[in-house]
């Protein structure tokens, strides 16, 4: 009787390999792996990952209706802070006390969940855009929004996907289709 080596034994079809988030292959050097998914209607919360550490989500406990937000050191990819604002019944001055006095560098994580733009005002719109969004100006009531930006960008952001609640297209009654986006960042360097 004759045993058989490794080369000849059947094997199932190899596993596609994940990388840090989930993403489908590994990002290059000096960059930060990241996923954002937006909440699903007002059920199921939205999700923040940074290099494979889960910075937002409903199982650590720290979102909320309305727009969540991390904010990370980009140079080093640690996470400054994390909070939600509810953007229907809260107060937007919370949230801009939290994005105004931003540093150069700083990346600005955001996933919507359930409402993002009730409460927005001028002023919350333009620092978004001033972060790199295409989209703040136009967030409007249950909107789905993930948006990657940083203070100090000269360009829009490449990454920020929006999706208008609109009965006719609707994935859910009364909301759009959740988000998912996910890529690379350059981190930056220290000496700019």
């Amino acid at each position: 009787m004759r045993l058989a080596g490794p080369e000849s034994s059947v094997t199932a079809a190899p596993r596609a390999r994940k990388y840090k988030c989930g993403l489908p292959q590994p990002c290059p050097e000096e960059h930060l792996a990241f996923r954002v998914v937006s909440g699903a209607a007002n059920v199921i919360g939205p999700k923040i990952c940074l290099e494979d550490k889960m910075l937002m989500s409903s199982v650590k406990d720290n979102v909320g209706r309305g727009l969540n937000i991390a904010l990370v050191n980009g140079v080093s990819g640690e996470l400054i802070e994390a909070r939600a604002f509810d953007m229907w019944a809260g107060d937007v001055n919370d949230l801009l006390k939290f994005i105004r006095p931003l540093h150069e560098g700083t990346l600005v994580f955001v996933a919507s969940y359930d409402d993002p733009a009730t409460k927005m005002n001028e002023e919350t719109r333009k620092l978004f855009s001033e972060l790199g969004s295409r989209n703040a100006k136009e967030l409007a009531f249950r909107d789905s929004w993930v948006f990657v930006g940083a203070k100090g960008v000269q360009n829009k952001s490449p990454f920020e996907q929006h999706v208008k609640n609109s009965k006719h297209s609707n994935k859910y009654e009364g909301w759009p289709e959740a988000l998912e986006m996910e890529g690379c960042i350059p981190r930056r360097s220290t000496a700019s």
